[in-house]
């Protein structure tokens, strides 16, 4: 380096004026050089201590941006990879949609499907009942009056419930069809029926 030069080569000649017995004038400037080297000397390590302070950090802000930079890299992908999970997981459920739809659109065919069927059958008994009800209502108003039995429609099943009102008494009925035969069941209620002809 040429300030360790510089220094080597005032240190030399200092030895030689103390050697040689030179005059005071030439130590004083020789001292005076080597006062300026020393200074030159500091400021320029001074300068290089900063310069490299300075390029520490800047490596250091470097290195920061570049593992920031990495960091939001990582971030983006975590983030990319998050979107195409919600993206596949968006596609099985419109999927899944699609499926329900079909099916539902399916049903709702079959439904029409058996309304109209029922509308048929509907009409089909809504004839048949035009011609069949005033006969029945007509056979159970003259079972009723010829027999003047009231019925108990809310007896338990097999059980046969009602009041027979006679000519002087009403009688109360209750048989048991698990027990007793149909034929048992008709004779008995007919035989309650007043047969004789009143003109």
């Amino acid at each position: 380096m040429a300030a360790f030069r510089d220094i080597e080569e005032v240190s030399q000649g200092l030895l030689s004026l103390l050697s040689a017995n030179r005059a005071e004038a030439q130590q004083r400037r020789l001292l005076g050089r080597h006062e300026q080297i020393l200074e030159r000397l500091l400021e320029t390590q001074d300068g290089a201590e900063q310069r490299l302070q300075e390029t520490l950090a800047a490596e250091e802000e470097v290195a920061q941006s570049l593992l920031h930079s990495k960091e939001r890299n990582c971030q983006g992908n975590a983030e990319l990879q998050q979107l195409e999970a919600e993206l596949q997981r968006a596609a099985e459920d419109d999927a899944r949609l699609q499926a329900s739809l079909l099916q539902l659109t399916g049903e709702q065919q079959e439904l029409r499907e058996l309304e109209a069927d029922l509308e048929r059958q509907e009409r089909d008994v809504d004839e048949d009942t035009t011609v069949i009800i005033p006969s029945a209502v007509y056979v159970a108003q003259l079972y009723h009056r010829i027999s003047k039995i009231e019925w108990d429609y809310e007896s338990e099943p097999g059980v046969i419930k009602g009041i027979h009102h006679g000519p002087s008494v009403a009688q109360p009925i209750h048989l048991d069809s698990t027990q007793l035969s149909q034929k048992f069941i008709s004779d008995y209620l007919w035989s309650l029926v007043d047969t004789e002809w009143q003109p």
